[in-house]
């Protein structure tokens, strides 16, 4: 089992900066490859960004790219997903979640979830 935390949302207006965190305990976090998701109201959950288990492969959907950065220290079980030049359209929650045998970019590809972090950007 992995056990997801995250934090780091909040109200920010348009043009600023989050960092999100996501703390992993459990099994040997740095086996797992981690993706970070978002849902908005009445929407589905869609994908936004996912990272290797090594951290040497990145994907991101196109709507983030140039804007948001993931990365992970595996010494301190965390991966993190700094956003840069926030826009309305980015509100949501957001979730992190783990799978064993890498990267993904698909919902249904992953094991474990966390309870998911509140984004809200302002105009």
């Amino acid at each position: 089992q992995v056990q997801l935390v995250e934090s780091g949302g909040g109200l920010v207006q348009t043009g600023g900066s989050l960092r999100l965190s996501c703390a992993a305990s459990g099994r040997t976090f740095s086996n797992y490859g981690v993706g970070w998701f978002r849902q908005a109201p009445g929407k589905e959950r869609e994908f936004v960004a996912t990272i290797s288990w090594s951290g040497s492969f990145t994907s991101y959907r196109d709507s983030v790219k140039g804007r948001f950065t993931i990365s992970r220290d595996n010494a301190k079980n965390t991966v993190y997903l700094q956003m840069n030049s926030l826009k309305p359209e980015d509100t949501a929650v957001y979730y992190c979640a783990a799978r064993s045998g890498g990267w993904g970019t698909v919902v249904g590809q992953y094991d474990y979830w966390g309870q998911g972090t509140q984004v809200t950007v302002s105009s």
